[in-house]
């Protein structure tokens, strides 16, 4: 399944060298408003400590680990949502992601440029969120604009629906509050709100970028002040050193290791990231293995086996029997899988089983 994050942010915080890191890849990371003008894009991979140990144990041809996007969105300024600084491009491409990774600057450094002319974290959250706020707002009264005089007038089902989450919508809205806040969507009403692609509905965690050593104490004054925020928005931070993590994907892996156990750090801000990226999606993995491959399928939660069974192929959830299923669990504590089988820990599923995180998959079909 295609999932995205995209990374926003003021210019000159640090995205386009997070998302180097990420990535791996060697975009353009200029010190001044705009190097990022068309959005790029990076796959990245979610790493699985239970993939490798999977790897380990069936010695397959191909090993292919779950991944998702970063999308990196060109720097946002005031006025955004009016087009200034070409904003109204940048904001259509954050409509097409799943989640937003707001980097915000937590560093001083005269060396580097401020569109705002100093580092205060908390007045650039309000920068970029204000816009957001802005951008919603005008397609929700514009959509108001058409759908009010037929849901008042005719009653018609599905006009009242839209009145009613549109109303909703724009009611915080005009708070300068995002919809992601409001608690009392019924259950239709959040289906429906899928139909629109609003940035503020979608989940948000804060980059708190910071230098080299305060990356290595987790925290300082300007981090502080963004944790207190994000709480009070019910939102996730994490604190890492852009420049450090793009420093660190360029050592070989037991180079890495010692580096950091050197700096007294024991997993880096991009795995931090990533996993609460995906986390925050409501994401979990589920593993399908043998001589010819080992590979992490990425699902929603709360998702059937046959559904499951379509993110692999459309014939076999179309032809769906049942699905065999061991715990990873289970097959690391016990050795492999006939171990696994002889104590009666080898699962037959039908179609309407919720799967789980580290579950282990055969699937039984015929077409």
């Amino acid at each position: 399944m295609s999932l995205k994050a995209g990374i926003v942010g003021l210019p000159n915080v640090g995205k386009s060298t997070l998302f180097n890191a990420i990535t791996k890849q060697n975009i353009l990371a200029a010190n001044y408003p705009f190097a990022t003008i068309d959005p790029n894009v990076g796959i990245v991979t979610v790493p699985d400590s239970r993939l490798t140990f999977l790897e380990n144990m069936y010695v397959p041809k191909r090993t292919i680990p779950t991944s998702f996007e970063f999308t990196d969105i060109a720097g946002l300024v005031a006025g955004a949502s009016r087009g200034e600084g070409l904003g109204n491009k940048f904001l259509a491409h954050i409509r097409e992601v799943d989640a937003v990774v707001e980097v915000v600057r937590c560093f001083d450094n005269s060396d580097v440029i401020h569109v705002s002319g100093s580092v205060d974290p908390i007045r650039d959250i309000e920068v970029i969120n204000v816009e957001l706020v802005l951008s919603d707002l005008e397609i929700v009264e514009n959509r108001l604009g058409k759908i009010t005089k037929k849901a008042q007038t005719t009653k018609d089902k599905d006009a009242l629906l839209e009145y009613e989450v549109l109303s909703k919508c724009q009611k915080a809205l005009l708070n300068n509050e995002p919809i992601r806040s409001i608690d009392d969507f019924s259950d239709d009403e959040l289906n429906y709100l899928k139909n629109f692609q609003f940035i503020t509905a979608k989940p948000i965690i804060y980059v708190a970028n910071v230098s080299e050593d305060d990356a290595i104490v987790g925290k300082n004054k300007y981090t502080e002040e963004v944790r207190k925020y994000a709480e009070e928005h019910n939102s996730l931070v994490i604190v890492m050193c852009a420049k450090l993590e793009s420093e660190l994907v360029e050592y070989e892996e037991s180079d890495k290791r010692t580096f950091m156990e050197s700096l007294g750090i024991t997993s880096t801000g991009l795995d931090q990231l990533i996993f609460a990226t995906y986390h925050l999606l409501g994401l979990e993995t589920f593993f399908t293995v043998g001589k010819d491959e080992c590979r992490a399928w990425t699902f929603k939660s709360g998702t059937s086996a046959k559904k499951c069974a379509g993110l692999i192929h459309s014939d076999i959830e179309r032809g769906f029997i049942k699905a065999e299923i061991m715990k990873f669990d289970d097959l690391q504590s016990l050795g492999d899988e006939k171990s696994v089988q002889e104590a009666g820990k080898l699962y037959l599923e039908g179609k309407d089983y919720i799967m789980q995180d580290g579950d282990i998959v055969y699937f039984r079909f015929n077409v």
